[in-house]
């Protein structure tokens, strides 16, 4: 089923995609074989997360016995008796641990991820819009421009991560480059420079660190709490179904904050290109996400995005983003 996107002159590419000074076949019209090795690198992204996940939590481990057993000490605070005490030590170093490490190397996380390439020498007038819009941003907030990346994904979509404001990477889908207008494109840009300006990626992992602690450190302690009565793989099962329930609620806390940041982000898009081109391009997303939703309903292949607000009930408590009517409507506000 084809798109209902504006007219192609209003468009800065269609379905040509230059990398390097080569060029190669839009999505959906790869050989096997590079289908193939589309999927293996993302298989490879799959397995350097998890393996790096494990090491973080045996080099957290680590950091845990350094702590409880020789610098704490030395300092005069000694929790090796108090089992609360050593729980909660341990929880926060797991839960916010793991958050800020995961923070740390969320660009190379990412680039591990995707197909992707770095704009550094813009070859077309799509890669010129990209990276001259981000950098005139980035020079009007006073921060050190992001690394630009455009990695390949059919539907139009955008993110931008990284540690700190002065050390961040925004990345444009191709999908978004192929479907959306120049002055979209501009204001998808700002907002998610305006996810930099804000700290949005800090503050999510502030929130995500103090949620992972809570987590940790009750289902620890309810495990402690069956093994002292003897009942050691009661307190195991317990641990993890609380592992997994306490997990979920604290998704919740997390995608409501997730939530709101959209909507700043949204507006800051609004007062640095005015609202009318962020709706532009919202309508525009909107269009295409509903489309492909018909074409592609037996496999549900958008359901990760949680952009268009279709889910319903308890479901969107889990979204990521509020539905795009609501976040509409908030720029119409502005005008």
């Amino acid at each position: 089923m084809g798109l209902d996107t504006a007219p192609y002159d209003g468009n800065i590419r269609k379905h040509i995609i230059v990398r390097h000074g080569s060029v190669e076949a839009a999505p959906g019209t790869r050989t096997p074989e590079e289908e193939k090795t589309q999927m293996l690198k993302k298989l490879k992204g799959i397995g350097l997360l998890l393996i790096t996940n494990f090491l973080i939590m045996i080099t957290l481990g680590v950091v845990y016995v350094v702590l409880a057993n020789f610098v704490l000490p030395a300092f005069g605070i000694d929790i090796r008796g108090s089992v609360d005490g050593t729980i909660l030590l341990y929880a926060g170093i797991l839960g916010f641990g793991g958050a800020f490490i995961s923070l740390a190397f969320s660009k190379q996380f990412a680039r591990a991820m995707l197909d992707c390439y770095q704009l550094t020498e813009p070859r077309t007038r799509a890669e010129e819009v990209v990276f001259q819009t981000v950098r005139e941003l980035a020079q009007r907030l006073h921060v050190r421009m992001p690394e630009v990346w455009v990695y390949d994904a059919p539907d139009p979509n955008a993110f931008a991560t990284g540690p700190t404001k002065n050390n961040a990477m925004v990345a444009v889908s191709t999908g978004l480059l192929e479907n959306l207008k120049e002055e979209e494109i501009r204001s998808v840009l700002a907002h998610e420079m305006g996810h930099v300006w804000n700290g949005d990626m800090f503050t999510t992992t502030v929130l995500a660190g103090l949620m992972n602690t809570f987590v940790y450190f009750i289902s620890m302690w309810v495990e402690r709490f069956f093994r002292e009565r003897d009942q050691a793989v009661l307190g195991i099962i317990a641990y993890y179904v609380l592992q997994i329930v306490l997990g979920i609620l604290a998704m919740i806390v997390i995608n409501w904050h997730s939530r709101r940041r959209e909507f700043e982000a949204d507006r800051f898009s609004g007062k640095a290109y005015g609202p009318a081109p962020m709706i532009s391009a919202l309508q525009s997303i909107q269009r295409y996400v509903e489309a492909a939703q018909m074409e592609y309903a037996t496999h549900d292949a958008l359901a990760t995005m949680k952009i268009s607000g279709n889910t319903g009930g308890l479901l969107s408590l889990f979204a990521t983003h509020p539905p795009i009517e609501e976040r509409i409507e908030a720029l119409r506000r502005m005008a």
